[in-house]
């Protein structure tokens, strides 16, 4: 039995949203999550649905300001949001960037030195968090989905990619699609794996789409005035690579919506009925 511990909890739309920690073997240290229980829950199992946040956040900003609850309670589904990165591992400089180290683990299994004792947030979400939370909640076993947002949405398809027996539908808000030609996963990338590039492209959804391609419709909603969107974001590249191998892509540009929590709000129902329809078919 892992422990975890309940840090608070509130009641919403008929279930509860808890907040956690626990030990984590795949981090080295404390890590934290928060688990949203629709209704259902108090007398069955129930599919789980995980959000993985982008860069700053933590496992609140999902819970608090996307209003989700309401249509997981409707469509009968668990949320989980982890935490984005291990925090107070005392490795020099974890601090110092707001877009990399603290709050930005971009979801990679770090191999470089001083990062690989600690930031290992792939095998976290993929493996030692569902274990947890099928020990500890009324989850049913493999009948799980994924989606995410900026890094948190790179995060996602990323998963999805290199798990498609683990997860039965992916969506993802203005995600990083292609680490390997943009600043932000040029930097984290290069630091967390080192230089060699072909191990960076196992963390590039542009990359993996050509050699994974995923057994389901993949949802991305892109907002049109999102300062990110030239630069880091790059959609058209991962709409390219999707059309090369005849992979199955809904991308929708959303007039006049930014990078922000708004946006996510605004078309959050539509992603948790994508990923509901998915889940009831198991």
């Amino acid at each position: 039995m892992t422990n975890i511990n309940l840090v608070s909890e509130y009641k919403s739309f008929g279930g509860k949203v808890g907040f956690y920690s626990h030990l984590s073997s795949s981090c080295n240290g404390q890590m934290r999550f928060a688990v949203y229980q629709p209704p259902q829950a108090k007398t069955q199992a129930v599919p789980v649905l995980y959000f993985l946040s982008g860069l700053t956040s933590t496992e609140e900003n999902f819970m608090v300001k996307a209003g989700a609850q309401r249509f997981a309670a409707e469509y009968n589904l668990m949320l989980v949001a982890p935490d984005t990165s291990p925090r107070n591992t005392g490795i020099a400089g974890e601090d110092d960037e707001w877009d990399f180290g603290t709050g930005a683990g971009f979801y990679v299994d770090a191999t470089s030195q001083p990062w690989r004792s600690h930031y290992q947030m792939y095998s976290y979400v993929v493996s030692e968090l569902p274990a947890l939370i099928n020990e500890h909640f009324p989850a049913q076993l493999n009948n799980q989905s994924i989606f995410g947002h900026s890094m948190g949405g790179h995060g996602a398809i990323v998963c999805a990619l290199r798990n498609p027996n683990l997860y039965k539908s992916v969506s993802a808000f203005a995600p990083i699609v292609a680490p390997m030609r943009c600043p932000w996963g040029e930097k984290t990338l290069s630091r967390y794996l080192g230089d060699n590039k072909l191990s960076w492209a196992a963390y590039d959804a542009c990359e993996l789409v050509q050699k994974e391609r995923y057994h389901s419709l993949i949802l991305i909603d892109q907002g049109t005035d999102d300062q990110y969107l030239t630069e880091q974001l790059k959609p058209e590249l991962f709409a390219q690579a999707c059309a090369a191998v005849k992979q199955p892509l809904n991308l929708r540009y959303q007039e006049g919506y930014d990078h922000s929590y708004y946006f996510i709000a605004t078309f959050i129902e539509d992603h948790i009925r994508h990923h509901a329809l998915a889940l009831s078919k198991s």
